[in-house]
């Protein structure tokens, strides 16, 4: 994908995202689902933090992560290339008391070379497969080194290429949805608040091969292998019990093989060497 094709993606997905910031944690805050995502991915990224790191994070959102982690003591510079996201997460910031401790820039993942506050970090971050909105995800992993500090580390949480829930739809004779991430080299059509923009499918081999000479591989987990994703909306309150038994055995299976494979998304955390 040529710059100028993703620079318009990006501008369309920011324009997207920027439209659903007035209604985001309407949307997703209370969602079952939702909050074992965010649960999972900050037990994850907590076990490789060290107290007071100082964090960027990418595509930031409504900054939900990003107040969460500056009541945890560490500082958090939030990035988001959509302006609406960034003016939620500004108002959240002027009534909490952890405030001081969360800064924000109106910045693409894309062009962090122009990032106004380089760091150094001790940790990047971005959750929720913000990063499938490129087509350049190699050109966002390159920009790392320059913005963290030696022996720093970095925390993605990926759409994958495979999920088990969606390749089960096969046997619904869903064939096109149960087959969509294997055949989208090109990107595929997303649609939110009526704008459209494409995404981008990766498996955590594209992300450690491209990095693997200056950074070794920490941690690797699905988030919704066994646990279904959560556009299966109202799952979890239909069947709590079913639900509470999925999540025991993700939580014990979320790092083996093929199941660390087979999530809706990936964490992977790697380290600076």
């Amino acid at each position: 994908m040529s710059i100028l094709s993703d620079h318009i993606n990006e501008t369309k997905a920011a324009e997207a995202f920027s439209r659903q910031s007035k209604v985001f944690d309407d949307l997703y805050g209370e969602d079952p689902i939702i909050q074992y995502k965010r649960n999972r991915v900050r037990r994850h990224m907590l076990s490789y933090l060290k107290p007071g790191s100082q964090l960027l994070e990418l595509n930031c959102g409504s900054g939900e992560d990003a107040i969460f982690f500056a009541e945890n003591d560490f500082k958090v510079h939030a990035t988001d290339i959509a302006q609406g996201m960034l003016q939620v997460l500004q108002q959240k910031q002027n009534r909490h008391y952890a405030s001081n401790r969360i800064s924000f820039e109106n910045c693409s993942f894309t062009q962090l070379e122009f990032l106004k506050n380089k760091g150094p970090y001790d940790h990047i971050y971005s959750n929720f497969g913000g990063l499938n909105c490129t087509g350049q995800l190699d050109k966002v992993l390159a920009s790392f080194n320059a913005l963290l500090k030696p022996g720093g580390s970095f925390t993605l949480v990926i759409i994958s290429k495979f999920c088990f829930w969606e390749f089960l739809l096969l046997f619904k004779g869903k064939f096109r949805t149960a087959f969509r991430r294997f055949f989208s080299a090109g990107g595929r059509s997303a649609n939110v608040e009526g704008r459209q923009f494409k995404c981008w499918y990766y498996k955590p081999h594209f992300i450690i091969s491209t990095l693997k000479k200056d950074y070794e591989l920490l941690g690797l987990e699905s988030l919704c292998s066994i646990v279904p994703p959560s556009y299966m909306q109202h799952f979890a309150q239909k069947h709590p019990g079913l639900f509470s038994f999925l999540c025991k055995k993700e939580n014990r299976f979320k790092s083996y093989w093929p199941w660390k494979y087979w999530g809706d998304y990936f964490i992977i955390t790697m380290k600076k060497k």
